[in-house]
């Protein structure tokens, strides 16, 4: 395709599931330069109907001459399905926007939140690189916000508490707190608990060194976005029994002093931050706060009575959009705009 036609053939593999539905969802609401829609999903889901622009798409199962006249290729089946597919689609020319965590701590395979890191979207060359890994939920938001802050003071250390939605779990996730709500008995519970009226302080498995693969995510993937392997980040990540919407409570401590008003305007003035920090009218972000929104919300700021250099805040963001959808569409719109520049 040339570069003055600017409209993409996009697949979008894992197009029947809550991630996938969303980043049609997305392409269609931010009117990304679609010319072809190519939804693909396994062959148990194979068949099913999307919905794009007021179209009906008939989902297909991925093959090499499926990808071989795609331009942008967004990836939400599983970390199996992107380690089958995204060399194949890669080899056939496409970008591969991947949401899985087949490739994120892979070497010269950049992890990017664009209002962080869109320069890694791109080769010395100018041109994308061909496969692109998209962050984990937790960590996108968080650095969202550690981006500026970073810039301006310096990240010594985040202490990080999560408060993530069942469909950060997909589904799966979501089905299992309705079943569960609705007094079904579960043989295997999907949240490794109960999950309805409950909080469980495990996401994913545990690794030997006592934290879960889930927080190890937040350590390491944090580091190669910011770009800082001595930044220090503790994490707890908790399921609670909400449909939407990722909390987050941070104890970040700053190389430098800071104004608190300061920090405030530098917070609300960043790409991506919207502020709802007013605890006197009762104002601080809420998962419904985020539901069908694309900003991370930043509230409850206040420093830390015991470190001068140290401040808590809570954040909030829709984990099936900024923390996936949103997050890899907007990596194509940095794209398409370098390629409009061309």
């Amino acid at each position: 395709m040339s570069s003055s036609d600017f409209r993409y053939r996009v697949a979008v593999l894992g197009a029947t599931g809550l991630v996938g539905r969303t980043m049609i969802q997305v392409l269609e609401e931010r009117n990304f330069p679609v010319d072809e829609l190519v939804p693909l999903a396994s062959p148990r889901s194979a068949g099913q109907i999307v919905r794009f622009k007021g179209r009906e798409f008939i989902t297909a199962v991925p093959s090499g001459e499926i990808f071989r006249n795609v331009d942008i290729a967004l990836f939400s089946a599983g970390a199996s399905a992107s380690r089958e597919w995204a060399p194949v689609a890669a080899a056939a020319g496409a970008v591969v926007i991947d949401n899985s965590s087949a490739f994120r701590m892979e070497p010269g395979i950049p992890l990017v939140v664009p209002e962080v890191n869109p320069e890694a979207i791109f080769k010395a060359d100018g041109t994308p690189e061909s496969i692109i890994a998209n962050p984990n939920c937790s960590t996108i938001q968080m650095v969202v916000v550690l981006k500026p802050l970073h810039d301006r003071y310096g990240v010594k250390r985040v202490v990080v508490s999560t408060y993530q939605s069942v469909t950060g779990k997909g589904k799966a996730g979501r089905d299992a707190l309705e079943s569960e709500l609705a007094g079904e008995e579960q043989e295997q519970f999907t949240h490794f608990h109960q999950i309805a009226f409950n909080a469980v302080p495990q996401i994913d498995t545990f690794t030997e060194n006592g934290y879960t693969k889930e927080e190890m995510k937040m350590v390491n993937e944090t580091r190669k976005i910011m770009g800082d392997e001595a930044l220090a980040v503790s994490p707890t990540t908790v399921r609670i029994p909400v449909y939407g919407g990722h909390g987050e409570s941070l104890n970040i401590e700053l190389e430098n002093e800071f104004d608190i008003d300061e920090l405030r305007t530098l917070l609300a003035s960043s790409p991506g931050i919207l502020l709802q920090d007013d605890p006197s009218a009762r104002i601080y972000p809420m998962p419904l706060t985020s539901y069908e929104r694309d900003e991370v919300f930043a509230g409850r700021i206040r420093r830390d009575f015991w470190n001068p250099k140290t401040l808590n805040m809570w954040i909030v963001a829709d984990n099936l959009r900024k923390g996936a959808a949103t997050n890899a569409v907007q990596i194509a719109e940095v794209i398409a705009a370098r390629q409009k520049e061309a």
